[in-house]
């Protein structure tokens, strides 16, 4: 028989849990503090809340960590607009498409060879290729290229390749050359040169007087 609904028999559908009551003295076992400890950021009153990762204003781990560098990482460095990334492609996985085929971009992504479009194609030299295949990739290392056109294929670049600009050293300034001298100035300084050899001729005569 069901338990006669009256107002001393209802219950929740659900178990209620009853809040914490706290700073209801040392007793309650949530006295004195409140359950926030002893000082410190999350003790004080008003809002406390904080990012995820943030310890305290210190280092957090994910920066003490060490980072990997290169282009092709994830985390790679620098981090910013002139990051450069390729999707790495060997010869030796071209072995896939038919004789003559063309390869590009999407058809290496119906091959399964790539995941998507997104970032630029690279060739790779590494491995052995027989069939003569038309190649038209964002960039090609020389040992690649060799292998693809003694197969009897063709290379194009989607991109074309970076010149690397070279540094102009400024010219050392050389040393400012001597003026000639005046034909005055010669004339001057000859003259000074034989004054004092008149001075010693006349000397001896003065002596003989």
């Amino acid at each position: 028989m069901a338990e006669k609904l009256t107002l001393s028999t209802i219950k929740p559908a659900q178990a209620r849990k009853d809040r914490k009551r706290v700073g209801r003295g040392q007793s309650s076992g949530k006295g004195r503090y409140s359950g926030r400890g002893i000082k410190g950021q999350k003790s004080r009153s008003g809002s406390h809340k904080m990012r995820a990762g943030f310890e305290g204003g210190q280092m957090p781990i994910y920066m003490r960590l060490g980072k990997q560098r290169g282009a092709t990482s994830r985390d790679a460095m620098p981090i910013g607009p002139f990051r450069t990334s390729t999707a790495p492609i060997n010869v030796s996985a071209l072995d896939r498409f038919d004789d003559g085929a063309e390869v590009t971009p999407e058809s290496l992504v119906e091959k399964g060879l790539l995941k998507n479009t997104k970032t630029d194609v690279k060739l790779l030299g590494n491995g052995d290729l027989e069939k003569k295949l038309t190649v038209r990739v964002h960039a090609i290392s020389a040992t690649a290229r060799e292998k693809v056109e003694k197969a009897g294929g063709t290379v194009s670049l989607l991109k074309e390749p970076k010149v690397k600009k070279q540094k102009h050293s400024k010219p050392k300034s050389k040393p400012a050359a001597a003026e000639p001298e005046a034909p005055e100035a010669e004339a001057e300084a000859a003259a000074e040169a034989e004054a004092p050899a008149d001075d010693q001729a006349e000397q001896p005569a003065s002596e003989e007087e």
